[in-house]
């Protein structure tokens, strides 16, 4: 019996050495890469297996592999035994990223690898070596940013133009893919896409020969002083590249390859206005405009109605000031103004003209002058403040009732006559038709009894009432629930309002999804990367799932101004933000 147990023993024994042996591990060509770099990633073994499963590669696009290596050698009667399958990958975007695990099945038993953590950085300049496709496309395409003026007055014009320049050797279509979108805080932007309608040029890129086209241009208007920066745009370009290999003919082999390029982050130093010479009424207008302001008419009766229109013209932050208001008379009734733009965007900014009309109804008769208003900007070309003044404007009303001072007359004692008219106290009744008020007993009438009784139906009313009320506070889950609800449509009230403007629904969506982180970790979400939202959110135990939704959003918002979008697509957007609120709402842990 010792003698089986001892068989049993040291069987165990040997068939555990034989599984400690069996090795199969994944290694990675770096851990740290930037966003034009390619990651090798390499899942080896050193026993034959079965059903070789790789990761998914999340955030990450396999552009080649499996390639499979087996090395088997006999070192002094040793036999060494080697499997590998290899990927090469791209990362699709900045951050950190996790390789997931491998499995492999070797002698009826399963193996996996252990995860592979993997940081992405921005792009970086990579070494040349002509065996690499990567690297001999790294000369032939470059991103530029090309910003018309780095050290603006606040709200003046600037461009950015983002070129791609191609060398003439290599071939690029249209199918590029952005990867990251410039985000402009602190900046009033307008993007001109020229995507689908693009014109070749020639240019020079760094001295030699290149084409070029221009991508987006892009006019920001900064709103805050001091260093601004502009995040970069980053393009993953399909090209094709000669190799260093030839065709039977002579000519160099072609190979297609993904190339990403970044335009790099730009800075913007903001200056602010002068101090010196600014004039009382400044609103913030800067660039150079004109200033008109007229009636529709300046004779008319009492009750009629006139329009005074205030114009601004000329080339600026025409939508980001509002036109200077206007003081009229006592006696002249005015409407809220009606505003009414026409500007335009281009290269060099805004242009057009802003208009305030006024609906204006005198009440009596007279003469009502209206005072001349001022308009002031500040012209960057000239760095002074201009100001500009209108004319006065003088309305006569020529029927019309008659205030007391214009019945005043240029008699010296300054009297009037009375005269009486017969109708002027007809309103008066002289017989008033007054009949007696029946007296009833109070005590046993329907009063009474109303009175009794009333107390009495509402005690089980407010027994019922209260039981509801304990229910409803019991209920937490149901509370909470109810709360946040409350308070995502509290922050995307504003965004609601707008569904039918596109343009101001995305903005108040995108401030409102801010706003609200804002006020729940107490942080300004406007100068973060989604990155350390997505962070912060985690630390507070919030789902990867409402994290996702939320970035989501983000991103819809950022590209629908470049892309349209439906009113079905903005409720959609709009419901996904109420909910997504909702739950990080009922998730978060503060």
């Amino acid at each position: 019996m010792k003698l089986k147990n001892f068989i049993y023993v040291l069987f165990f024994m040997i068939a555990s050495s034989v599984q400690a042996q069996v090795s199969f591990e994944a290694k990675v060509s770096k851990n740290k890469l930037g966003l034009n770099e390619r990651l090798r990633i390499d899942f080896e073994m050193n026993q034959d297996g079965d059903n070789f499963r790789p990761p998914s590669f999340e955030g990450f696009r396999v552009i080649g592999g499996p390639n499979q290596a087996i090395s088997n050698s006999y070192i002094n009667g040793k036999r060494s035994y080697s499997k590998t399958y290899s990927y090469f990958l791209t990362p699709l975007s900045k951050g950190s990223y996790s390789i997931g695990e491998a499995s492999i099945e070797i002698d009826g038993t399963s193996y996996t690898t252990a995860p592979i953590k993997v940081q992405v950085t921005d792009a970086v300049k990579l070494d040349k070596d002509g065996d690499n496709l990567q690297e001999l496309a790294s000369d032939k395409v470059h991103l530029v940013a090309e910003v018309s003026k780095t050290s603006p007055y606040l709200n003046e014009a600037i461009t950015v133009v983002y070129k791609m320049y191609v060398s003439r050797d290599v071939t690029v279509n249209s199918n590029w893919r952005e990867i990251d979108t410039p985000k402009y805080a602190d900046f009033w932007s307008q993007n001109i896409d020229s995507r689908g309608n693009y014109k070749v040029y020639d240019g020079k890129y760094k001295g030699e020969d290149y084409r070029y086209v221009i991508l987006r241009t892009t006019v920001l208007y900064p709103q805050k002083t001091g260093k601004l920066e502009i995040e970069p745009l980053t393009l993953d370009v399909p090209m094709v590249v000669p190799t260093n290999r030839r065709t039977i003919f002579g000519g160099y082999l072609q190979k297609r390859v993904n190339k990403v390029v970044s335009a790099g982050k730009r800075t913007i130093k903001v200056k602010p206005l002068p101090l010196e010479g600014r004039p009382d009424d400044f609103a913030g207008a800067v660039g150079s405009f004109s200033f008109d302001v007229s009636t529709n008419k300046t004779t008319l009766d009492a009750n009629q109605s006139l329009e005074l229109k205030v114009k601004v013209n000329g080339n600026g932050n025409l939508k980001l000031f509002d036109p200077p208001s206007i003081k009229l008379p006592i006696a002249l009734e005015v409407y809220e103004p009606e505003r009414n733009e026409n500007v335009r965007t281009n290269a060099s900014g805004m242009g057009g003209q802003i208009e305030e009309t006024y609906t204006i109804v005198p009440q009596y008769k007279g003469n009502y002058p209206i005072r001349p208003i001022t308009f002031s900007y500040f012209d960057p070309k000239t760095e002074k403040y201009t100001t500009l003044s209108s004319e006065e404007i003088v309305i006569n009303v020529e029927n019309g009732p008659l205030t007391s001072e214009a019945n005043t007359t240029s008699e010296t004692n300054g009297k009037q006559p009375v005269v009486l008219s017969q109708d002027q106290f007809k309103y008066i009744k002289l017989s008033a038709n007054l009949t007696p008020v029946e007296t009833v007993p109070f005590f046993k009438s329907t009063t009474f009894w109303t009175l009794l009784g009333t107390p009495l139906l509402l005690i089980p009313i407010f027994i019922f009432v209260g039981r509801k009320r304990k229910e409803r506070l019991a209920d937490v889950a149901g509370n909470k629930t109810r709360k946040a609800n409350r308070l995502a449509r509290k922050y995307l009230s504003e965004a609601k309002k707008n569904l039918s403007n596109k343009a101001t629904f995305y903005d108040a969506l995108e401030r409102a999804l801010h706003n609200y982180l804002k006020a729940k970790l107490h942080i300004e979400t406007s100068e973060m990367d989604k990155d350390t939202i997505s962070n912060l959110l985690a630390q507070r135990e919030v789902s990867k799932s409402t994290i996702d939704s939320f970035l989501t959003i983000l991103k819809s918002c950022e590209f629908a101004r470049y892309t349209p979008a439906s009113t079905t697509a903005m409720q959609e957007d709009y419901n996904s933000a109420v909910e997504v609120i909702s739950n990080i709402d009922k998730q978060i842990v503060l």
